[in-house]
C-alpha cells in the first residue's frame, strides 16, 4: 500500500524535478483511457497542489478530449534511477489555450518550444508514493530531437495543418479545445 498526502511535498518536489520522463493518463466517462509518455522540460510544480505541464504537438491530442469529458487526470513519475520510487499525482485538470487569458503568466514558466499546443492546468487533491522495487534501471542518455527537427522541416503553418488534420478529434471521435 503507497503512501498518500494532501500536497506535493518538498522531497516530492525534489524528486519529479529529477525526473525526466513522466506518465499521463486521463479517460472520457465513455471510451478508451489515454496512458501517453511526456519528456523534455514540460513539467513544472506550481505550488504545493498546483502542477503545469506544456503539451507538444503529438499524434493525439487525447488529454484535450478527455478533460472536456471528464477532467479528472493522473500523472505518474517512476524513478529508473537511484533509490526505489514510484509517484502518483491524482487531480482535476484544465487545458490552457495561447488565446486564454492564464497563457502568458504560465508560458513563461516554460522554455520556448517549437510545436508548443497547449498547457495543462494541473489542480493536485492527492499524491501517492510506493515503493517501485520492481521497477528496472535505466541510463538517461539524451533527449529525442526528431519532433523539433520535424517541426522545424514543416514550419508553423504545418504544424496548424497537422492540428487540424490530426489534433481535432480523439481516437473515439470526441472533440478537442483545438476544435474552438
Amino acid at each position: 500500500m503507497g503512501k498518500f498526502n494532501n500536497k506535493i511535498t518538498s522531497r516530492i518536489q525534489k524528486f519529479i524535478e529529477a525526473q525526466k520522463m513522466f506518465f499521463v493518463a486521463t479517460a472520457p466517462k465513455n471510451g478508451r483511457i489515454s496512458l501517453s509518455p511526456k519528456g523534455m522540460d514540460t513539467f513544472r510544480v506550481l505550488n504545493q497542489n498546483r502542477i503545469a505541464w506544456l503539451s507538444l504537438t503529438g499524434s493525439g491530442n487525447e488529454t484535450s478530449a478527455h478533460l472536456l469529458d471528464d477532467n479528472r487526470i493522473t500523472i505518474m513519475f517512476c524513478a529508473f534511477e537511484g533509490a526505489p520510487n514510484i509517484l502518483r499525482l491524482y487531480g482535476k485538470a484544465k487545458e490552457i489555450l495561447p488565446n486564454d487569458p492564464e497563457w502568458d503568466d504560465l508560458i513563461s514558466q516554460f522554455p520556448k518550444l517549437a510545436g508548443t499546443r497547449q498547457i495543462f492546468d494541473v489542480t493536485i487533491e492527492s499524491t501517492q508514493n510506493s515503493c517501485g522495487m520492481s521497477i528496472p534501471f535505466y541510463e538517461y542518455k539524451e533527449e529525442r530531437n526528431q519532433l523539433l527537427d520535424w517541426i522545424d522541416e514543416i514550419g508553423e503553418s504545418g504544424v496548424k495543418q497537422y492540428w487540424e488534420d490530426k489534433n481535432r478529434t480523439s481516437i473515439d471521435g470526441l472533440d478537442t479545445k483545438l476544435k474552438e
